[in-house]
């Protein structure tokens, strides 16, 4: 399987791993943990700020003295509880029921206190229009506070995309350079999604056909996804790259030739049936 494109394991234990050496470039880290109910874990940040999303279950986390409890029934039934920790800490992790968390990391120099982010505090959005309709979480994004680190969860219906107009951020055109993973989650389970990353002035061009559970990594060009009509599709995106800080809100840049559509999702839409058996009788 292509480096870009990772199947997760079976647990429990660590069951999904990106990091820089694997993938080939700078900043980002990213790992699924999944733990037994009653064990637990200890993660050190070094010189990294890390960000651990709950996917499913119940977490005691602690850092220093501090608890912090990181509780999902699922990525399709609730948001998150972010919990943000510099560099330079100790995280321990006690499952009280057996759980699944995300975690990432980026470079950091420590400018931020550990912070549990609540969803009362995330921006939430409904982005596009027609087969392109999806919501978006800002779980870590600007303006939350964090050096390097974005987070985003996306919530695509059966059948539709996600990263319409398709955009990049890895310097073409003046973009800003970040490394991206997206970690899916389908539901029902057994379902399938496409994702593409591309560039417009080389031959790079890869797509993935993506199960439940699959990480796929960005390391350059514009990039979408869909979800084929048998699941819902969840994606939780981590980036983290050349941005800093306040400058975390500059936006990607997206494919002047598919632009059009942002004005009006619903121009030249196709209505059905386009034609008929009575079209092609000879007069």
């Amino acid at each position: 399987m292509a480096r870009h494109h990772r199947r997760s394991g079976t647990g429990p234990g660590r069951v999904l791993e990106v990091s820089p050496a694997t993938v080939g470039w700078g900043s980002l880290d990213f790992s699924v943990l999944q733990l037994e109910s009653g064990t637990s874990t200890t993660l050190e940040t070094v010189d990294r700020e890390v960000a651990l999303v709950p996917l499913e279950g119940a977490i005691q986390a602690r850092v220093g003295e501090a608890g912090y409890h990181l509780r999902r029934s699922s990525v399709f039934r609730e948001m998150p509880h972010v919990l943000y920790v510099p560099p330079g800490e100790a995280i321990s992790l006690t499952a009280e029921a057996k759980a699944e968390v995300a975690v990432g990391g980026a470079p950091a120099d420590g400018r931020y206190p550990v912070r549990l982010f609540s969803p009362a505090e995330m921006r939430s959005e409904v982005r596009g229009g027609g087969g392109a309709t999806r919501q978006v979480n800002h779980v870590l994004a600007h303006p939350l506070p964090a050096e390097r680190l974005i987070l985003y969860e996306v919530y695509v219906p059966r059948g539709g995309w996600s990263g319409w107009p398709p955009h990049c951020h890895d310097g073409y055109e003046g973009s800003p350079y970040l490394e991206e993973t997206y970690y899916f989650r389908l539901d029902p389970p057994d379902g399938w999604a496409i994702h593409r990353n591309y560039r417009v002035d080389s031959d790079f061009d890869e797509t993935f056909a993506v199960r439940d559970r699959d990480v796929v990594c960005v390391t350059q060009g514009f990039h979408s996804s869909a979800a084929a009509p048998g699941s819902h599709m969840y994606f939780l995106n981590y980036l983290a790259g050349e941005l800093l800080g306040e400058d975390r809100g500059i936006p990607p840049f997206f494919q002047p030739e598919y632009r059009w559509i942002d004005g009006n999702w619903d121009q030249d839409a196709m209505t059905l049936p386009v034609v008929s058996p009575s079209d092609g009788r000879r007069a």
